[in-house]
């Protein structure tokens, strides 16, 4: 107890600081709808495995846990994120404790942390890049705890978050990748000749174990959706603003001279040579992720590193500075923060009414939100067009779903609309088949006619997709057609294996 009640004296603020976070993503994340990610996301946890074909287990496990606690409920199921984004936020300011800052500069490591887009948008949503942000996070706090005691007992940690990383989410190995070269480069060397470093690498070897055997009795499916996945962000563009989106994605523009200072300091400052390690593995992850072609979000965690050494290393500038100054750079400082902490809330957070004033600038800056509206419009669509199929021909009808997000709509919302099974031939719904007996009559959503006439013969129209507010989204300007079909062309179990698709 006496050691708790020290914990909290000492990081009373930092932990309200966390709190506040935490709580600020509760309270802003209930509007809209879900994002289709995470109607995925949720939809494989109905049906829990130990891998999926776009992403390791433990993000549907977590939702798993929301749904059975919370139903379908927006902000229920988006807690888990919530408390994820303030505890990265928390430990960010211990970063930058171990690093000499003070306990103002700490919050101001942390708050800097918590305003980047890519951990608001973590904050936000139940979906794996909430818990992989999560993970780099405590890998990178066990990194610098090594760092600062120089005890090898921290390999242990970050054994287990890099197991538990790369449970999440697979982009983790660009990050193993960077502590790797951090290591071999610099004389943490040493630890290799300790069985402290062995334990942990064996420790995360175990804990991605079972995901690992999935893999393998699914012939490494994953790697299959990885390449073709990446194929297409190429193809469509969505890697080409690697370097700018540093500035305005990854980090909030506002702190990017904390985060500039941190990559300065820990490389070529004599007073931070025992932290050179971190800027070598931040700049060895961005080099691999800027090398392959990966998009920019994905290096976003690495930033809070150079974030926590960047606050230590502006705080200790400022110390050699005249008392007036350095008031009115501290600040300056902390108006900076304040104003990015606005911005970077108004424009991430689902918060704008719908087709305000403000929506029509945060929908065009990130356009996340838009995909968060129209998903109980398209479940009624859908039960409007079943109610009208003839009662005879129902228990024979399904529902073919052109995407993971149409499909896990009308998973979640299906039963209390009375619709028949979802299925699809995205990503590990096609594994799971078209269900216990022929369909005859299919309610054909998200294709065009022309590859919905590519395996029935008769597909009727039966309405494009819409939404009540006339917001645009790939809902309703790509996936926008509505069919009735049947007479299949070939029969279901030779037709399915040509109804595969990554996405």
């Amino acid at each position: 107890m006496t050691t708790f009640r020290l914990c909290i004296k000492q990081n009373g603020f930092l932990l309200l600081t966390g709190l506040a976070f935490a709580l600020m993503h509760v309270l802003f994340n209930g509007q809209y709808g879900f994002h289709r990610d995470e109607l995925d996301i949720i939809m494989n946890a109905r049906q829990l495995d130990w891998g999926y074909v776009a992403y390791p287990p433990f993000t549907p496990f977590i939702a798993r846990i929301g749904l059975t606690l919370f139903g379908s409920s927006l902000p229920g199921l988006r807690l888990f994120s919530a408390i994820g984004a303030g505890i990265a936020v928390i430990l960010a300011g211990l970063m930058a404790r171990d690093m000499g800052a003070s306990r103002p500069a700490q919050i101001m490591a942390a708050v800097a942390v918590g305003i980047a887009p890519v951990a608001l948008t973590a904050g936000t949503m139940i979906q794996y890049m909430a818990f992989d942000y999560l993970w780099w996070v405590v890998i990178a706090f066990c990194f610098i705890r090594l760092l600062t005691t120089e005890n090898p007992r921290w390999w242990i940690g970050i054994g287990a978050a890099i197991g538990m990383a790369m449970m999440t989410k697979y982009t983790a190995v660009f990050f193993i990748a960077g502590l790797v070269s951090a290591t071999l480069l610099t004389a943490n060397r040493r630890y290799l000749r300790t069985g402290w470093l062995w334990a942990g690498a064996g420790l995360a070897l175990l804990i991605f174990l079972p995901n690992l055997i999935w893999q393998i009795r699914h012939d490494f499916i994953s790697l299959d959706f990885l390449s073709a996945i990446h194929a297409r962000d190429i193809e469509w563009g969505r890697t080409d603003a690697f370097l700018p989106e540093q500035f305005l994605v990854t980090t909030n523009p506002f702190t990017v001279p904390l985060w500039m200072v941190g990559l300065g300091v820990c490389l070529f400052a004599p007073a931070f040579k025992r932290f050179r390690a971190i800027g070598i593995a931040f700049l060895a992850t961005f080099g691999l992720l800027w090398a392959s072609r990966g998009r920019a979000y994905y290096v976003g965690p690495a930033y809070v590193l150079l974030l926590a050494v960047g606050v230590a290393g502006w705080e200790n500038w400022l110390s050699r500075l005249p008392l007036i100054p350095r008031r009115v750079i501290q600040t300056l400082g902390w108006v900076l923060l304040s104003v990015g902490t606005l911005t970077g809330v108004v424009l991430v957070k689902p918060i704008a009414p719908i087709n305000s004033g403000l929506w029509k600038i945060t929908s065009d800056i990130n356009g996340e939100v838009v995909e968060m509206v129209g998903w109980d419009d398209l479940t009624a669509q859908i039960a409007d067009i079943y109610a009208a199929i003839p009662v005879d021909e129902k228990p024979r009808t399904v529902i073919l779903a052109g995407n993971y997000g149409e499909a896990g709509a009308l998973d979640l919302y299906g039963s209390a609309a009375g619709l028949p099974p979802v299925i699809s031939g995205a990503n590990s719904l096609w594994e799971r088949g078209y269900g216990e007996f022929e369909p005859q009559t299919v309610i054909v959503v998200g294709f065009d006619f022309a590859y919905a006439s590519n395996f029935f013969v008769s597909c009727d129209p039966a309405g494009r997709v819409t939404n009540r507010y006339g917001v645009k989204n790939e809902e309703t300007t790509r996936h926008t057609g509505l069919y009735i079909c049947s007479q299949p062309r070939k029969p279901w179990a030779e037709m399915w294996q040509d109804m595969q698709w990554f996405q």
